[in-house]
């Protein structure tokens, strides 16, 4: 089952779905004239601007749960499997993706806004299945029925659930000897309590636990990095040849090409940050404005808080203290191994807890997305049955294992991705259109 996952997961995130997810930030970027650079201090200080217009949910709460579906295993265990795959080059290829990825994200967040509807329920609906018919016309409908189906499929298969769950598991187990089976239940009915609460729930969680565990991780990391600081200069030099050369075989690791180390970068860093994907404009639509630039703007921010800080941070943590050439090391026990390795005991103990709290998070926020997909398929009558099976497959988290759970969520990763990329070139002349009637407004 694993070798046949393995290939389609090798077609799905072949050179032409690179291409297009690399290119398609590529060509925004220039198109927009860097504006992940000249515009990221403006895009820090809207975050905290007073909200103005009609939503279900502040900015910051959008944001706040745009991140909870980020900041998860991708920073620990994705990384880790990144390098432990691709060696210290993929993080140079997840930087590569990061960067011109906050352009994308920054195109969906504002599309998400200008092209935002509401439901039978009164509550805000959108994301690319409603840009791509509001925005492309009723006849690309067959484009925006196959990327909610996918999104439903992300949230059950993928990104909201087993790996999430999974990696609490392992890490448990590792830690603690807890039962995997066991954990994964009550992880399920914890999940239950909230998500049956609806988007304001699910926001209010967010709000208040991802800026915590986004801060108490960053310096729990940041400690062992400046504790290895005599091995921050090669580790970068590391990083950097490994990205254009390959890593040749190191302790327990059996060396890596230079196509893993892009393949690995490029595919953990969209599961990380998720630019292209699609599902951060389903949180960025419930905002509470009226200004799409704005909006996008902010959404921009997830994305080089989730990957160029957070992400950075653990993979240099893992390669300064050369972690990641120790055999039978992967996953979560690899980050583990290297919280350990100044914090002792202890260390295993923080990350199972930063673990639980960044798995948990996303898995909320990846239960809204797949509701809003699911809800776009068969209308608000059967919300109750998405979030039952989405409730199970959380429970059925922690009987997988770690290998085939993340090339299942790559596959439909990729299937989700395709849809909102199209969508996203064929609407350029939109977002181009209205950046530059905002700055000009501004000016």
């Amino acid at each position: 089952m694993l070798e046949f996952f393995t290939a389609v997961d090798d077609i799905v995130w072949g050179a032409p779905l690179l291409v297009l997810l690399v290119g398609t930030g590529i060509y925004l970027t220039i198109r927009l004239g860097l504006l992940q650079v000249f515009k990221l201090p403006k895009a820090f200080a809207l975050i905290f601007a007073e909200d103005q217009g009609d939503g279900d949910i502040s900015s910051f709460a959008a944001l706040t749960t745009a991140l909870a579906a980020t900041v998860g295993t991708g920073n620990i265990v994705g990384v880790a499997t990144a390098i432990k795959s691709g060696g210290p080059g993929a993080l140079f290829w997840m930087w590569v993706a990061a960067f011109f990825g906050m352009a994308t994200k920054y195109a969906e967040g504002l599309l998400a806004i200008k092209y935002r509807t509401k439901d039978a329920n009164g509550e805000v609906a959108g994301g690319p299945m409603h840009y791509i018919i509001n925005g492309m016309g009723n006849r690309w409908k067959p484009l925006a029925v196959f990327f909610a189906l996918s999104g439903v499929l992300v949230a059950w298969l993928g990104l909201g659930t087993f790996s999430q769950v999974n990696s609490i598991t392992s890490s448990f187990e590792n830690t603690f000897s807890f039962s995997p089976r066991v954990v994964s239940i009550l992880i399920a009915l914890l999940v239950a309590i909230v998500i049956f609460g609806g988007i304001q729930s699910i926001s209010k969680v967010s709000e208040k636990v991802v800026p915590f565990m986004a801060g108490s991780y960053m310096l729990a990391v940041l400690a062992i990095i400046f504790m290895n600081a005599n091995q921050i200069i090669p580790a970068f030099a590391s990083i950097l040849k490994g990205a254009f050369t390959g890593t040749a075989a190191v302790g327990g690791f059996t060396g890596a090409v230079v196509k893993e180390a892009i393949q690995k970068g490029i595919t953990r860093g969209v599961f990380s940050n998720e630019s292209g994907l699609g599902s951060a404009p389903i949180a960025a639509a419930a905002a509470k404005t009226d200004e799409p630039v704005e909006q996008g703007l902010i959404s921009m921010t997830g994305t080089f808080i989730d990957t160029l800080i957070i992400c950075t941070l653990t993979g240099l943590a893992i390669i300064v203290t050369d972690k990641w050439t120790v055999q039978g090391l992967e996953g979560a026990p690899l980050t583990q191994a290297t919280f350990s390795s100044l914090f002792g005991s202890a260390g295993a103990v923080m990350l199972s807890f930063c673990l639980v709290l960044f798995a948990f998070t996303t898995i909320l926020g990846w239960s809204y997305y797949g509701e809003r997909c699911f809800e776009f398929l068969f209308g608000t009558r059967y919300l109750f049955l998405y979030r039952l099976i989405f409730i199970a497959m959380v429970a059925l988290g922690g009987f997988l294992k770690l290998d085939l759970i993340w090339t299942i969520a790559d596959i439909v990763n990729g299937l989700m991705a395709l849809p909102n990329l199209i969508a996203l070139l064929a609407l350029s002349p939109v977002i181009i259109s209205e950046t530059a009637h905002y700055f000009n407004r501004q000016r």
